[in-house]
């Protein structure tokens, strides 16, 4: 291993990009003809192929998680806390598969890439996509892996969707669902919140109607009131006081003082908002956005969840976190709710934690060891 990693790192690795010709028709009605999904796996698929999971990431999530690109990165994967050997999702024991989904603007087919039929980047004529989609292309992926039944699909979030809807979907391939932070659908405020970010970006003069790469310009400033509306919505009041306060950066309220007060948090939301609206795509950020709206687990099983939840085959594990106010404990409960009702093998951990949404990615003591616990578990039947 190279010196600067540690010994629980999956150290360097490289993503891939499986082409993929097989039309895929969407929710929508329209097809996409070939598509591209970029990929980074992790550990050794066993003879028997038994021992895959899936990472099925959230909302700015993509298939970097876990790991470095280059001796010289100084930041890993987005959830190298979890993955890696000796970890929770164990590489020493696991086969993990990570991708960025379609539509995504890290790789896979997308809004930045070149529509076929009129040789420009798609822009906002990419069409409108769904978590069932999500899980189509996954299932193919899959295929193309070799992979007939994973070991466990786990996701956070948006990806906690695409895990519920692949034990549904798919309930032959799934032995474990592993949901965390996760909802069956989204409350009225959460897409509220959602529509106000997508019309931040909408409302940037170099939106250009979503056609702004045929312009050589991109809406920075709506992406990034976009992305700091979000990040308050992942953080809990408790958290931010914690971290900072009403802790002052520069300005004074002393009078005669002309310059203006910055407080921190201030500052941090602009920092984190600069940074994401120079590597992500804004009409990728409306697109999976409209997705997280749209999704409904039990929509089409009379919405009943129960019901929906009585063609799983598999086993599920649960998380939630008590500060997590954008899908807060009591969806969590619903999931487990139901699938009580449907007679399903469910266990559930709600997780103290001061550090809202976000807290599925940090490396919090009790949630680590429940989550590690789980999946030796899984590890044992593979």
């Amino acid at each position: 291993m190279p010196a600067p990693f540690a010994n629980d790192s999956v150290g360097l690795v490289t993503p891939q990009t499986l082409h993929f010709d097989q039309p895929l028709e969407l929710a929508s009605g329209r097809t996409l003809d070939a598509y591209d999904l970029v990929i980074e796996t992790y550990g050794e698929l066993n003879a028997q192929k038994s021992n895959a999971v899936l990472i099925c990431h959230a909302l700015s999530g993509h298939h970097h998680a876990a790991g470095y690109h280059s001796e010289d990165d100084r930041k890993p994967g987005w959830w190298d806390n979890y993955i890696g050997p000796g970890k929770p999702i164990d590489t020493n024991r696991f086969f993990v598969v990570a991708l960025n989904n379609l539509g995504g603007c890290h790789g896979s087919t997308g809004p930045r890439s070149i529509n076929p039929q009129t040789g420009q980047p798609w822009g906002k004529d990419f069409p409108h996509l769904r978590v069932r989609d999500w899980v189509h292309s996954q299932a193919r992926l899959a295929d193309r892996l070799g992979i007939e039944q994973w070991a466990a699909i786990v996701g956070g979030s948006l990806g906690g969707m695409q895990a519920m809807r692949w034990a549904l979907e798919y309930p032959d391939r799934v032995r474990h669902c592993v949901v965390i932070a996760s909802a069956m659908n989204l409350t009225t405020q959460n897409i509220a919140f959602n529509e106000t970010a997508r019309q931040a970006i909408m409302s940037d003069p170099k939106y250009h109607e979503g056609n702004y790469q045929v312009h050589d310009t991109y809406p920075k400033d709506g992406l990034a009131v976009a992305r700091m509306i979000g990040h308050i919505t992942y953080l809990s009041d408790d958290g931010m006081g914690q971290k900072f306060g009403r802790e002052i950066r520069s300005g004074s309220f002393q009078q005669g003082q002309d310059e203006p007060v910055e407080f921190q948090i201030e500052s941090y939301l602009r920092y984190q908002g600069d940074a994401f609206s120079s590597s992500f795509d804004a009409n990728t950020y409306i697109l999976m956005t409209k997705a997280l709206d749209y999704f409904d687990l039990a929509r089409e099983y009379n919405d009943d969840p129960v019901e929906a939840f009585s063609h799983a085959k598999c086993r599920f594990l649960v998380v939630s976190f008590t500060s997590d106010w954008r899908f807060a404990p009591e969806r969590s409960r619903e999931i487990v709710d139901a699938l009580i009702g449907a007679d399903k093998a469910v266990s559930y951990a709600e997780v103290e934690s001061d550090y809202g949404h976000d807290a599925f990615l940090l490396p919090i003591d009790r949630y680590y060891r429940l989550f590690t616990e789980y999946m030796k578990g899984v590890s044992t039947h593979v």
